[in-house]
This record gives structure tokens, sequence and C-alpha cells, in this order.
């Protein structure tokens, strides 16, 4: 029996796992060190509020679990049996 190659994803859901892991990152990076904008680029948008901060936390949070809702309904469309076998 030839190998069979079930439905491959489209480069879409690679492009959004990766967006997500960075967007990820990003969120975590923020949480972790909130003042690596103004180390990195040596600007203070907030005038030391901390409101850039919350407001790269708030939107790297919202494109992360964008982008990963977007793989997973990718891999679904690819994947229909195993998605469905799953639940």
């Amino acid at each position: 029996m030839p190998f069979r190659q079930s439905n491959p994803v489209r480069p879409r859901f690679w492009l959004e796992t990766a967006l997500g892991g960075l967007s990820g990152l990003l969120f975590l990076l923020t949480l972790v060190w909130p003042q690596w904008i103004e180390t990195l680029l040596g600007l203070d948008p907030d005038a030391g509020s901390g409101a850039a901060e919350w407001l790269v936390v708030a939107l790297a949070a919202a494109v992360t679990a964008a982008c990963l809702l977007g793989a997973r309904i990718e891999w679904r469309r690819a994947h229909p049996s195993s998605a469905r076998a799953a639940r």
C-alpha cells in the first residue's frame, strides 16, 4: 500500500502559528520586563506612567489569541477526522 499523505495544512497555518508565538513572547517579555521599550529603543512614550507597556501587553495578548484561534481552525480544516475523534 503506497504512502498516502493526509490533507496538508496551508501556509496560513504556519504564518498564524509563528505570529502567535512571537506575539506570545512579546506578551511575556512585557509582563516580566516592562521597561524593555525604554531600554532597547531609548524612548519613553508614556512619560513613566506604564500605559504604553499595558497597551503592548493587551495588544500582544489579543494578537496571540487571534492567531492561535486561526491556526486551530486551519488545523481542523486540514485534519477533520482527527478533530472529530478528539471530542
